[in-house]
């Protein structure tokens, strides 16, 4: 290591740290200081230390509060990852127990996905872990990723592209697309045609989150259009007392399809696939949110 890397690492503690990530979580001085115990004059000095050591102005006056800079939004997991790392070398306690945790995961979601897994996940803490909650934020996979490196959130479930820097993707499950309509629909009876699916009506999810990397409708016109609303559960629900079609994930279909009156038919044409993945940020090991994602991963089999 060189002189000035020595020099550097002499100049940064812990506090400057969690005076960076407060910035970047809140974006106003005012709230960093209040969340840390300080005052604005100490959070400001902090500041200046900060853009010395890093030779980077971070974070930007607007009207609205800070705006970070490139070059702290690409420190940001990295601190975020040393905060972490530090707590868990310094602290003491055992690791997580779920039968007297009452802590409060965090983790967003696309509805169909949290229509799926939530109510298996309520009744494996009730028996498991009573003390233990959760809180599904429903984010597009930009603001998931900003949430996730901000630390606001534990783990994000979503259809997500290529892994980005910071952070680690894997896959959760698979699923394909299938056609719900109402059990007693007029025209269909178990199976459904490519001119009947074209020609009957749709009720269309148009959510990013729910509908991402999927082709956009002008690719697959002509098809009657006959609403849109946020999610595909909404859509089901639609669709129960309508006669129009719903085009969505075969798993949520079939999880609801007795309760909302449905019939679950095949495609008449390939379906699609659908990749569900969970996402985390690197170097961050926390045993409760491992505990809490086999929990995840035990819903999703139902």
């Amino acid at each position: 290591m060189s002189d000035i890397d020595i020099n550097k690492l002499r100049r940064l503690d812990g506090g400057l740290l969690l005076v960076f990530r407060e910035l970047i979580r809140t974006r106003r001085a005012s709230q960093a200081a209040d969340r840390l115990g300080l005052s604005q004059p100490a959070i400001s000095h902090a500041l200046n230390r900060l853009r010395d050591l890093f030779e980077d102005p971070l974070f930007v006056r607007r009207p609205h509060g800070f705006e970070p800079t490139r070059r702290a939004e690409e420190l940001a997991p990295k601190i975020e990852a040393i905060i972490e790392l530090s707590d868990q070398a310094l602290s003491r306690e055992p690791g997580f127990d779920p039968s007297t945790s009452r802590r409060r995961f965090r983790f967003v979601a696309p509805e169909f996905v949290a229509a799926l897994i939530g109510a298996d996940l309520i009744l494996q803490l009730k028996a498991k872990a009573p003390g233990v909650q959760f809180a599904i934020g429903h984010w597009d996979e930009d603001a998931a990723l900003g949430a996730l490196r901000r630390g606001e959130i534990d783990f994000a479930l979503g259809r997500f592209g290529a892994s980005r820097p910071g952070f680690v993707v894997e896959p959760l499950f698979e699923d394909r697309y299938c056609v719900a309509a109402r059990a007693d629909h007029p025209q269909l009876k178990g199976a459904i045609s490519e001119a009947q699916w074209r020609e009957i009506g749709h009720i269309f999810a148009w959510w990013a989150s729910e509908t991402a990397q999927d082709p956009p409708v002008s690719e697959i016109e002509p098809v009657v259009q006959l609403a849109w609303v946020p999610h595909w559960l909404t859509a089901l629900v639609l669709a129960s007392s309508t006669d129009g079609l719903v085009t969505c994930p075969r798993r949520l279909a079939e999880r609801h399809a007795a309760k909302l009156g449905l019939q679950v038919l095949d495609m008449p044409f390939p379906p699609n696939r659908i990749a569900v993945s969970l996402m985390r940020r690197t170097g961050v090991r926390d045993a409760g949110t491992d505990w809490f994602l086999d929990r995840v991963r035990e819903a999703v089999e139902g």
